[in-house]
């Protein structure tokens, strides 16, 4: 049941709730980034996770106008699930409400507790305090990461409302740029057909520098979010871009921040982003291998990217198990020189607490790996980037999305057994999902069957997600591989 509220100081006070959304409990307004149409974005609680999220709402003034919009609207929706992203707010789940008085779709979003870059800013500046060349690489990093995925899904996804309020910053650093869904909203929702802003935050004087020249053009593409990044980026670096006293940022002024930066490659970096023409503005990928912000990365942060995309394989608090075994004293590496004594390293110089802490910071995201290219496009349904007029002129009917699962494994283990006759192999399989329940499921495996086919199969009953076909794939193969192994050293045939 979901269960909204008045206020923090009312939580006793129901005053809504729908079936649809089970497990919600809506608390208090806030804000999460400009999105048009929205009319209301408040805190919920979901009450089955036991997070807090945000709860946002679309109104429709006609419902006539609604209920032809519904297909459209639904494919919106279910197309913003499947981005997904370390470093973007993830959209949850969403569902449709119709009373005789109104008509309006509700969406679940992740919610972004330590606030906006803006904010952040805005009290680093009141403390009299400078940004950290490090910490300011770091997120440029972050956001470029995402930018090179929404911008490398095929079709490009644009962003459209990039600026310091909708990029947001967690306690541990970690960026994630919200309102990624702010274009797709202006596309498809008619402007009058729902209460509050469908444009787009160029309205607000005080974030129109955001936004390049040729935005709201015929023409426009990624570059605009390339615009918008150099002037949030420009933002970081000096903390504010001085108005002059005007509610409108000025191109001096722009150029004057530009200019104030003692870095020649921080400097160069910013003005490349903010050319006046969009084909003379560099890509995102092209951004991550500029010279401000290239770095080799160390064996360290390779290794444990290995790591998190293999958690699958390996048991549960591995790392924490292997570091105890370790002899603290014992010779983990050593660097010899000829001319000189040589390094040693011990166990005893690397913290494990350390360890997690770094491991759990490169699952978040805060490290992501951008010195390799990705090997194909994300694929995103076409739907994502339909234009409004194109939308329009969508005339084939879209069937009900089929059932999925969206849930990834984190572990796998199995149990295989085989009969005397060596016929067939009972396979138990124990799946830890990342929502930490688990799941387990037996059949009987024959000689034909290919541990490919037994992973597609899953797939098609929704039991494990298509992007973990082929791991699960190549763990049971090796699985097999290993029993037939123990099988015919043992002396029985398979």
């Amino acid at each position: 049941m979901v269960r909204r509220e008045l206020s923090k100081h009312q939580k006793d006070h129901i005053v809504e709730s729908y079936k649809s959304g089970e497990g919600h409990e809506r608390i208090s307004k806030i804000s999460q980034g400009n999105v048009p149409g929205v009319e209301s974005a408040s805190l919920a609680m979901d009450t089955e996770e036991g997070v807090e999220v945000v709860w946002n709402e679309v109104l429709f003034c006609d419902r006539k106008v609604f209920k032809a919009q519904e297909e459209k609207i639904k494919v919106m929706f279910e197309n913003l699930m499947q981005v997904e992203h370390p470093n973007i707010v993830k959209f949850h789940k969403y569902w449709l409400d119709m009373k005789e008085s109104r008509a309006r779709v509700i969406f679940i979003t992740e919610y972004m507790s330590s606030g906006s870059l803006k904010q952040f800013l805005k009290k680093t500046k009141k403390n009299h305090k400078t940004m950290n060349v490090k910490a300011w690489k770091r997120w440029c990093t972050q956001i470029l990461s995402a930018l090179s995925y929404l911008h490398s899904c095929e079709p490009p996804i644009i962003h459209g409302n990039l600026t310091c309020d909708t990029i947001f910053i967690q306690h541990n650093g970690l960026i994630k740029i919200g309102s990624v869904w702010h274009r797709l909203f202006v596309n498809v929702f008619p402007e009058a057909s729902v209460h509050g802003k469908v444009r787009p935050s160029r309205e607000e004087q005080r974030n129109l520098h955001f936004f390049s020249p040729e935005y709201g053009s015929a023409e426009d593409d990624y570059a605009i979010d390339i615009f918008s990044f150099g002037i949030c980026a420009l933002e970081m670096a000096v903390l504010e871009i001085q108005a002059n006293g005007d509610a409108v940022v000025s191109k001096e002024a722009i150029t004057n921040a530009g200019q104030s930066l003692e870095d020649p490659l921080m400097r160069e970096f910013t003005q490349s982003c903010v050319r006046h023409e969009p084909k003379q503005r560099p890509t995102a990928h092209d951004l991550l291998f500029h010279r401000v912000l290239f770095e080799v990365h160390s064996l360290k942060l390779l290794a444990a990217h290995c790591l998190i995309s293999n958690q699958y394989l390996l048991p549960e608090n591995c790392v924490e198990e292997k570091t105890k075994s370790f002899d603290p004293n014992g010779l983990m590496a050593e660097i010899r020189h000829g001319d000189r004594p040589g390094v040693q390293l011990k166990y005893s110089h690397v913290s494990p607490l350390e360890l997690d802490k770094f491991l759990e910071d490169v699952k978040n995201g805060i490290y992501p790996l951008m010195n390799f290219a990705s090997s194909r496009p994300h694929p995103v349904p076409r739907a994502l980037s339909l234009s409004h007029e194109q939308v329009e002129t969508a005339k084939s009917p879209t069937p009900e999305p089929q059932e999925t699962e969206s849930r990834k494994v984190i572990q796998m283990h199995c149990n295989l057994e085989s009969n005397e006759e060596g016929t067939k192999t009972h396979l138990i399989l124990f799946l830890k999902m990342d929502d930490k329940l688990h799941r387990q499921l037996s059949c009987d495996i024959f000689p034909t069957d290919s541990s490919k086919d037994l992973a597609n199969e899953l797939v098609h009953y929704a039991f494990i997600s298509e992007e973990d076909c082929e791991k699960l794939a190549g763990f049971l193969e090796d699985a097999l591989t290993r029993h037939k192994g123990k099988a015919l050293s043992s002396g029985t045939t398979q």
